[in-house]
């Protein structure tokens, strides 16, 4: 090839654009195409992310158990107490220790004012703790002591369950030992038959779910929390004999 002909092939390369000196993908349509496949996954992952979640705070069975008179109530374990006696609602979570240290030393004297009808007294069983500890365990051990309280046991449920609370917090309840409380606490023979269908079903797992999302929307955010006639119980310095005289004065 001459000087003359490369020169002017030269001349001829670089008047010419380089999207046809190439056959190749032009590198900004890929990235775009790239990014937008990427946001398109993001978003859907959301989506189904939300709908995950969505369906699993609706799963399980929709019935009330014994005690609860609508979605997002407590359970009343004393349902015949009088008109004038004051309501005494208390607000735990399964998995929480200070609940756990609370009945242990208040649970026999609030025990006693519900036996004695002296108050209504209200349990909501929350399930907040399952985000912070990144588990299930409240939820099912708050969906056992509903089908519990089906079997007019939710209170001695109740208390074994705390009893039982592992020492660990975060190690969860298993299935075995929500199954031994309710033995413990005399659930046996046809009876623990139907607290287990109930239990494997999630019979009131939505029941579950609505209280806890009712307890949010009615400020409360931790556990125990201890309301007499709608009205925060103070726990700084709280005793039994401080509780048995705030039920006296709410007594009309």
């Amino acid at each position: 090839m001459t000087s003359s002909s490369a020169s002017r092939k030269a001349k001829i390369q670089a008047a010419t654009p380089k999207s046809q000196q190439r056959k190749g993908a032009n590198p900004v349509v890929v990235a775009t195409v790239v990014v937008v496949v990427i946001v398109a996954a993001v978003v859907t992952a959301v989506i189904l992310g939300s709908r995950d979640k969505e369906a699993a705070t609706t799963a399980g069975g929709s019935s009330l158990p014994k005690g609860a008179s609508a979605m997002g109530t407590g359970i009343v374990v004393n349902p015949g107490a009088p008109a004038n006696v004051p309501t005494l609602d208390l607000y735990e979570d399964f998995q929480c220790p200070i609940c756990a240290e609370f009945e242990h030393r208040f649970g026999e004297g609030i025990t006693a004012l519900a036996e004695k009808n002296q108050v209504k007294l209200v349990f909501h069983t929350l399930s907040f703790l399952d985000d912070n500890l990144r588990n299930d365990s409240s939820n099912r051990a708050a969906n056992a002591a509903a089908c519990a309280a089906d079997q007019g046991k939710f209170l001695q449920y109740h208390t074994a369950t705390f009893g039982g609370q592992p020492l660990k917090e975060g190690a969860g309840f298993t299935d075995a030992a929500l199954k031994s409380f309710a033995e413990k606490v005399g659930i046996t023979g046809a009876g623990l038959t139907t607290w287990q269908q109930c239990y494997d079903g999630r019979a009131h797992n939505q029941y579950v779910e609505s209280v806890q999302t009712q307890s949010e929307k009615d400020g409360v955010h931790g556990t125990p929390t201890l309301k007499l006639n709608g009205k925060d119980v103070s726990l700084n310095g709280f005793t039994n004999e401080s509780l048995d005289a705030a039920v006296k004065a709410a007594t009309k």
